[in-house]
C-alpha cells in the first residue's frame, strides 16, 4: 500500500528490500493471511497471488507488506506479514477508522 508522505520517515531506509523479502521470498508471491483479517471470504490461507487474479472478485491482486502492530518502526519478521491489498485493507480498517477520526478531531473550522 502506498505509504503517505507524513509517515514515510518512520520507515528504515531499506523497506523496499524488507518488504519484497517478506512478498516473494518467504510468502512466495502469495498472501499469507489465515483469516486473521476477518474477511470471512476464504477458509486457512487467503489463495491470492500477486499479479494473479483475486478470489471471487478477478480484479488484479497486488501483494503488500502489513504490519501487524500498525507501527512501522517494528519490522521485524514476526510483525510482518504479506497480504493482499483485500485482506490488509480489511486488517487496518479500525486502525484506519481510529486515525481518521483523530485527523477530523483535529482539523479546525475557519
Amino acid at each position: 500500500m502506498p505509504i503517505r508522505e507524513s509517515e514515510r520517515a518512520r520507515y528504515p531506509e531499506d523497506w523496499k528490500q524488507i518488504s519484497d523479502r517478506i512478498k516473494f521470498e518467504r510468502a512466495g508471491s502469495r498472501c499469507e493471511c489465515d483469516g486473521r483479517c476477518g474477511r470471512g471470504t476464504h477458509e486457512g490461507r487467503c489463495p491470492n497471488v500477486h499479479r494473479g487474479p483475486a478470489y471471487g472478485t478477478g480484479s488484479t491482486v497486488i501483494l503488500t507488506t502489513a504490519h501487524l502492530d500498525h507501527t512501522p518502526e517494528n519490522c521485524s519478521d514476526d510483525n510482518l506479514m504479506a497480504m493482499c491489498q483485500g485482506c490488509h485493507l480489511h486488517y487496518d480498517r479500525e486502525h484506519h477508522a481510529q486515525t481518521r477520526a483523530e485527523t477530523l478531531a483535529g482539523r479546525t473550522i475557519a
